[in-house]
């Protein structure tokens, strides 16, 4: 199903085996392995295409939740304990294996991937997204200015902020008290965490080590009722393009 036509992109959403197995190939590609999981059957997956070539530039996968009761059923809750998103009452969606071809830096793919998932918020009446952003690699230190900025800046609150159940993790909101440099924080950060942030994003108080996928995950909730009016305006925009 095209959601939306943009420029030089086009977004679909589907759950066939085609689509899937695209998302995959994007996937090893960007983090050296696909990361496949139980999860993604249950996930539709927004697939933003090359409209001249029909090449995959971006992908990412949804889950759409009626409530908080449902929570145990996101990848999010394999590892964080979740059990303050659990008390909500209404829709939430989670958004996973976020990733962006590593030839492609045109940032119209990521505009055209916010107008698809606002015609889908809207459309389901989705009041929180939540995910895990994802650092290369499992050590933090590379990461120093951005894991102080998250602590500093950008800790969820007590009815959003979940707790540890992972094993092994890095407790940057404890660990790190500097002064971050913001310009290096923000290069350091994933581009769709960048995102969270600038649209009033707030983030667990650790990340999760994965070394299976050899990433740091950091856990980001957006309260879709908390982000700015003027990038509502703008994501409505970009979002009302034509199918």
């Amino acid at each position: 199903m095209t959601l939306l036509a943009k420029g030089r992109y086009h977004a679909r959403l589907t759950t066939g085996e085609a689509g899937i197995a695209q998302a995959l190939a994007l996937r090893a590609r960007a983090f050296g392995q696909s990361g496949h999981d139980r999860f993604d059957a249950l996930c539709s997956h927004l697939l933003i295409q090359d409209a001249r070539t029909g090449a995959l530039v971006c992908c990412l996968r949804l889950l759409v939740l009626p409530d908080g009761r449902a929570v145990t059923r996101s990848y999010s809750a394999q590892v964080y304990d979740l059990t303050p998103l659990s008390r909500r009452t209404a829709p939430m969606a989670e958004i996973g294996r976020f990733c962006i071809h590593p030839d492609r830096r045109d940032p119209d793919i990521l505009r055209v991937v916010w107008g698809a998932l606002t015609r889908l918020v809207d459309a389901d009446g989705v009041t929180l997204l939540f995910g895990c952003a994802s650092f290369a690699g499992t050590d933090p230190a590379p990461y120093r200015d951005a894991f102080a900025m998250l602590a500093a800046r950008h800790l969820a609150p007590p009815d959003l902020r979940p707790g540890i159940k992972s094993p092994e993790v890095f407790r940057y909101g404890a660990r790190l008290r500097h002064l971050p440099d913001r310009r290096k924080g923000l290069a350091q950060m994933p581009p769709l965490l960048r995102s969270y942030l600038l649209m009033g994003g707030r983030v667990s108080d650790h990340a999760v080590i994965d070394r299976q996928m050899n990433t740091l995950h950091v856990f980001t909730g957006l309260e879709i009722a908390a982000i700015p009016p003027a990038r509502k305006r703008l994501l409505r925009a970009i979002a009302a393009a034509p199918h």
